[in-house]
């Protein structure tokens, strides 16, 4: 059973909308030193909060986890002490399973099941009119994080969306607050006409001009408050804005990404480049470890690995 204590944290984590994975052993063949319900949390820093098995265990699920917050899709990972390579009786790959050899385990085999907790896209709507209680009601039925803001506020950096249906107040002040943060999507519910004039008169560059979207939705001959609301969803929705606010992340972030990784020269296995990866200084390079053994084993004789 997973640790309570882990269940609480995940709740906070989940509370301050940062995306994590739940890894939870599901099936374990001895000799492994971890058992079925073991689990463990991994943070998009690589930070590894709980047990799943040892430390070239863990450096494999370490991985693993970043790829699965990476793609948001959850798998299950069996990590077994040598992989067949050979042709003969090779089997397909299977779909949402991943099997990874790990020369450092003691002989046993673990399934591991990696389940991906992203938030939710987080949404904010401006106005107090029925089209913006519409706007809260049917974004929070669709899944998202739609919440009610007032102009001025800040904006977090993980938002995705902003509408403003206010009704021609404070329009101004939010489309250049929103725009200038580089939020994905910004809708201004408002006739074509008075939308265009509004949007001629921000002082914004033409790139963050680009990402207003005036009138909001799509045309799909909305008419009530409902309706209006369900066109602005069907146009977030095509556009996928938070697809665009995950790569504009990357892009900008000065933290190590989920992409970058290293072979260990002494066992073969792939790391996370992460701030806590164990690493040695070689001719100038550096050089990355998936635990103390492998570290101590380069450090005692390097020209060893010099090809590997």
């Amino acid at each position: 059973m997973t640790n309570p204590e882990l269940l609480t944290r995940a709740d906070v984590l989940r509370h301050g909308r940062t995306p994590f994975v739940l890894a939870t052993v599901v099936h374990a063949e001895r000799p492994t030193s971890a058992k079925p319900g073991d689990s463990a949390l991994v943070l998009p820093d690589g930070t590894v909060e709980g047990f799943v098995g040892g430390t070239c265990a863990e450096t494999t699920v370490q991985l693993q986890g970043l790829r699965v917050l990476e793609t948001g899709e959850s798998l299950l990972l069996r990590i077994t002490p040598a992989v067949d390579t050979g042709t003969e009786g090779a089997q397909d790959p299977v779909e949402g399973l991943v099997t990874v050899a790990n020369p450092c385990l003691s002989g046993g085999t673990l399934d591991i099941f990696l389940e991906a907790n992203l938030p939710p896209a987080l949404a904010y709507v401006y106005g107090h009119a029925p089209i913006a209680r519409a706007l809260l009601d049917i974004g929070r039925v669709l899944g998202l994080d739609a919440r009610p803001a007032s102009p001025g506020e800040p904006l977090p950096p993980d938002l995705d969306v902003v509408v403003i249906a206010t009704h021609g107040r404070d329009e101004e002040t939010v489309l250049v607050q929103a725009a200038r943060a580089g939020v994905p999507y910004i809708g201004l519910v408002a006739s074509p006409k008075r939308g265009a004039d509004v949007l001629a008169g921000l002082d914004i560059t033409e790139e963050q001009r680009a990402c207003v979207h005036t009138p909001a939705g799509l045309d799909i001959g909305a008419r009530t408050a409902g309706e209006i609301a369900l066109s602005v969803y069907a146009e977030i929705t095509a556009l996928r804005p938070r697809a665009a606010r995950a790569a504009r992340s990357q892009a900008d972030s000065t933290a190590p990404q989920a992409g970058a990784e290293e072979v260990d020269p002494v066992c073969g296995m792939t790391v996370a480049i992460t701030p806590g990866v164990l690493s040695l200084d070689r001719a100038g390079s550096r050089v990355y470890f998936c635990g103390p053994g492998c570290r101590h084993a380069f450090a005692d004789d390097p020209s060893r690995y010099a090809h590997a």
